[in-house]
C-alpha cells in the first residue's frame, strides 16, 4: 500500500514537473521567427473607426504562404474580420472618401501583372478590378469625389497608351536577342538592372474603361533625366490629388541621369487630371548642389495647407529631412517644422483640423511620435516612450474623433496595430495577431548604456541577455554591427538579424550605434564622412572593452563580432586591424573601397564621403581599405554574399575570398545563388542562421 502511494506521487510530481517545463519560457527557434505572422502598417477609414490591415503568414514553400486583408475595429468592438482569401497578395490600401470602399493593388487568377482591386464594405461581395493595364497598376488614391483612381505604371518611354504598351511588349518578346544597352547612368537600382522602363502616372475613372495617361508626351517624361524617386523597392512617384480633383501632386527627379558625378534631387510637380505638361512645384533650375529633395506630399483635411518633407542638400553627404507646411494652393507662407537636434522626419500624419502634425522620429534606439504646431518650430516628444519602434502612422479626417493608429513593435513583442492614446499618452493594442505565437518564447528585453568615445562623442548600446538567462554564469559575447552607415539598432524585431536568435542560450549580444548612426541628431550622422571605417570600428571595440566592465557575466576572452552590408564592411575592417576576436561573420562586405565604388549601383556619395575620386586623393581610398592591410589578418571568418547582389556586388567578396586564401586564413565561404542583398526565403535563411550558430559555437564553446 506504502509502495503504490509513493508510486502515485513520484508519478505526481513527475507530471508537474512536465507541465512546468512545457509552460517555462523557451528560446525562439527559426521557425517561430519565420513563421511568425506579419503585420503591416495600419489603413484608416477616414472617419476613424475602422482599419484594414494587411496580415502575411509566411511559409518555407513559397507556394503555402498567404497575405490577406483584415477589417478591424479600432475600439475593440468586434474581432478582426477577414476581407480578401485569395492565394495572391494585397498592396497599397486605400479607403474612399465616403469609408465605403477601399481599393487595393493585387495580382489575381488570369491577371499578367497587379491591377487596382475595389472591395465594396458596405455592399460586401468580391473586390472586383478596376484597371486592366497590360504594364500592371500600383498605389491607388481615391479622388476627392470618390469616382476616380490615381495610379502608378511602369511603362515604355515611347507608350503613349496601353495599346503601345502591349506593341511593344509584343516586339520584344518577338526578338531573337536579349540586351541591355545604357549610354549614361543610372543603370541598376539595388538588384535590379534597369531596363527601358520609366514610371508614369494615370487615372481611370471607376466602372470606365477608358484610363489616362497623364504624363505620355510631356517634356518631362521625355527629359534623359527623368525618374520617380528611387528606393529598394523601385522607382515611384507618391501620387495625391489636390483638394479640387481637378490636378494630381507627385514627386520626380529631372536630374537622375547626373547620378555617376553628382548628387540629385526629387522635385514637387503638378499634373491636370486630365493630362498635360506638369508644372514643377519646387526648385527654379537643375543644378543639383544647393538644390532641395521634396517628398510625401499630404494635405490637410480642408485641403488648405500642403505638408512636405525636405531634405536639404548642403556639403555633408547626409541630410536630415525637414518637415514643411504651407498655404495651398499659392504654396506661400511656409512654416519648416525640426525634430531635436535636427533628427530625420520619417513619417508623420496630420490632425483633422489641420492644426497638429505627428512626427516619427528616430532617438537612441527607439522610434518616437513627436507632435507640432503646424505654424512650425520645434516638435516636442508626444509622450514618455522607454522602449519599441512606432511606424505607419495613420490619422482620421473627421474632427469629431480624432484617431490615430499605428504599428508598434518592441525586440519582444512583434509589430501590432496600436491606437495612440492622444489625451494621456501611451498606446492601446487594436490587434493580437502574434500573442499566441510569442506567449512561450523567453524574449529578454534589450538594455540601453552609454558612453564618451576616445572622440569625446556619447555613444549608445542595446544588450541583449539570452534566453534562461544566469546571472552566475560567463557568456561569451557577440558584437553585431549595423548596416547603413546612416541607420540605427533599435528595439525592434529583425528577420534577417533578429537579435535573440542570434543570442540563443549562450550567447550576450551587443549593438552600438557608433558615429554615423541616426537617431542622434544630424551632426552625428554626418560625423563618419571623411571616417569611413577606422572611427566606428573603435567605437565598437571601446563598447565591448565597457560591456565586459560592466556587465560582469560577459567572458571578455569570448567574444566575435560580425554584420551585414556597411556591417559586413566593417567586419573586414576589424580583420585588417584588431586580433581582439575569435572570429568573424561578414555578410555582403567590401573588401576594397574602390571596387565597391566602381561597381555598386551607387557611387557618388562614396566619392562625395572621402573627398575626391580614386585617381585623384588615392592615398585617401587606400588608408581605410581593408585589402591594403592583408598581410596582418589572422581572424577566422565565415564569408556569405547572395550571387544577385548589386549594391555589394559579388567581385568585393570573391576580392576577400581569394586574399584569405592567399594568405591561407582559416574561413568558410558561402554563395546563396538566388539571393541578393539579402537572404530573403525561409530555407535559405534557416541555412543561414544555421551555419551563423555553428560557426560561434566552434569558436566561442568548444573550449
Amino acid at each position: 500500500m506504502k509502495l503504490r502511494l509513493l508510486l502515485a506521487v513520484l508519478a505526481l510530481l513527475v507530471m508537474v514537473a512536465g507541465a512546468e517545463a512545457e509552460s517555462a519560457p523557451r528560446p525562439i527557434t527559426h521557425e517561430d521567427l519565420w513563421l511568425m505572422p506579419r503585420v503591416g502598417a495600419p489603413a484608416l477609414s477616414p472617419d476613424g473607426t475602422r482599419a484594414v490591415v494587411g496580415v502575411h503568414h509566411p511559409a518555407y514553400a513559397g507556394d503555402d504562404a498567404e497575405s490577406n486583408l483584415w477589417l478591424v475595429q479600432v475600439d475593440g468592438s468586434e474581432p478582426p474580420r477577414q476581407l480578401t482569401f485569395s492565394t495572391g497578395s494585397e498592396a497599397h490600401v486605400a479607403w474612399s472618401p465616403d469609408g465605403q470602399r477601399i481599393a487595393f493593388s493585387a495580382t489575381r487568377d488570369g491577371d499578367d501583372a497587379a491591377q487596382i482591386h475595389i472591395l465594396d464594405l458596405s455592399g460586401g461581395g468580391e473586390a472586383r478590378p478596376v484597371t486592366r493595364i497590360s504594364t500592371g497598376a500600383r498605389r491607388p488614391v481615391f479622388s476627392p469625389e470618390g469616382d476616380r483612381i490615381a495610379f502608378t505604371s511602369t511603362v515604355h518611354p515611347e507608350a503613349m497608351n496601353n495599346d503601345d504598351s502591349r506593341r511593344i511588349r509584343e516586339e520584344e518578346e518577338a526578338r531573337e536577342h536579349h540586351v541591355l544597352t545604357y549610354t549614361g547612368f543610372p543603370i541598376r537600382n539595388w538588384n535590379n538592372w534597369l531596363g527601358e522602363r520609366q514610371p508614369r502616372l494615370f487615372v481611370q475613372t471607376i466602372g470606365e474603361p477608358e484610363v489616362i495617361d497623364l504624363l505620355a508626351g510631356t517634356d518631362l517624361v521625355a527629359h534623359p533625366g527623368y525618374d520617380g524617386a528611387r528606393s529598394a523597392g523601385g522607382s515611384e512617384l507618391s501620387p495625391v490629388w489636390a483638394p479640387d480633383g481637378q490636378s494630381v501632386l507627385f514627386v520626380a527627379s529631372r536630374n537622375r541621369n547626373r547620378f555617376a558625378f553628382d548628387f540629385t534631387h526629387t522635385d514637387l510637380w503638378q499634373v491636370p487630371a486630365g493630362g498635360g505638361e506638369p508644372q514643377r512645384l519646387t526648385g527654379d533650375d537643375d543644378d543639383p548642389r544647393g538644390a532641395d529633395s521634396w517628398s510625401g506630399p499630404t494635405f490637410s483635411a480642408d485641403g488648405s495647407t500642403l505638408f512636405v518633407r525636405r531634405t536639404p542638400r548642403t556639403e555633408y553627404v547626409f541630410n536630415s529631412s525637414r518637415l514643411v507646411a504651407m498655404d495651398w494652393p499659392d504654396m506661400e507662407n511656409a512654416r519648416e517644422i525640426v525634430l531635436p537636434d535636427a533628427r530625420s522626419v520619417r513619417g508623420f500624419a496630420v490632425s483633422p483640423s489641420g492644426e497638429e502634425v505627428f512626427i516619427l522620429g528616430q532617438d537612441a534606439g527607439l522610434v518616437r511620435i513627436y507632435r507640432a504646431s503646424s505654424t512650425g518650430g520645434e516638435a516636442r516628444p508626444a509622450f514618455e516612450q522607454s522602449q519599441g519602434v512606432y511606424s505607419g502612422l495613420a490619422m482620421s479626417s473627421n474632427p469629431d474623433r480624432p484617431t490615430l493608429l499605428a504599428s508598434f513593435a518592441t525586440a519582444g513583442q512583434f509589430s501590432e496595430v496600436v491606437r495612440v492614446d492622444l489625451a494621456e499618452g501611451g498606446h492601446q493594442k487594436v490587434t493580437g495577431f502574434t500573442t499566441e505565437q510569442t506567449a512561450d518564447l523567453d524574449l529578454q528585453p534589450v538594455e540601453h548604456f552609454w558612453f564618451e568615445s576616445e572622440e569625446g562623442l556619447d555613444i549608445h548600446n542595446l544588450l541583449v541577455r539570452p534566453a534562461g538567462f544566469d546571472p552566475d554564469r560567463q557568456y561569451p559575447m557577440l558584437v553585431l554591427m549595423h548596416g547603413g552607415p546612416h541607420s540605427m539598432w533599435t528595439d525592434s524585431p529583425h528577420i534577417r538579424w533578429n537579435y535573440h536568435l542570434l543570442a540563443g542560450s549562450d550567447y550576450v549580444v551587443l549593438l552600438t550605434n557608433f558615429k554615423g548612426s541616426t537617431g542622434f541628431g544630424e551632426d552625428f550622422a554626418r560625423a563618419i564622412q571623411g571616417d569611413p571605417l577606422r572611427g566606428p570600428a573603435n567605437e565598437i571595440n571601446q563598447a565591448a572593452d565597457i560591456a565586459v566592465e560592466r556587465f560582469g557575466f560577459i567572458d571578455g576572452d569570448r567574444q566575435c563580432a560580425g554584420g551585414a552590408s556597411y556591417g559586413g564592411h566593417l567586419a573586414n575592417w576589424m580583420q585588417s586591424s584588431t586580433d581582439r576576436y575569435r572570429c568573424l561573420i561578414s555578410h555582403a562586405g567590401l573588401v576594397n573601397l574602390i571596387t565597391q565604388w566602381g561597381t555598386s549601383d551607387a557611387v557618388y556619395h562614396r566619392e562625395a564621403n572621402l573627398g575626391g575620386p580614386p585617381w585623384e586623393i588615392p592615398e585617401v581610398w587606400l588608408d581605410q581599405n581593408p585589402l591594403m592591410y592583408a598581410d596582418q589578418w589572422q581572424t577566422p571568418v565565415l564569408v556569405t554574399i547572395g550571387k544577385k547582389d548589386e549594391r555589394v556586388p559579388l567581385s568585393n567578396v570573391l576580392e576577400y575570398w581569394t586574399a584569405l586564401q592567399r594568405q591561407q586564413i582559416e574561413s568558410r565561404l558561402l554563395v546563396y545563388p538566388d539571393e541578393d542583398h539579402w537572404i530573403m526565403s525561409g530555407p535559405n535563411s534557416r541555412h543561414f542562421y544555421g551555419e551563423v550558430s555553428d560557426w560561434l559555437a566552434r569558436w566561442l564553446l568548444d573550449d
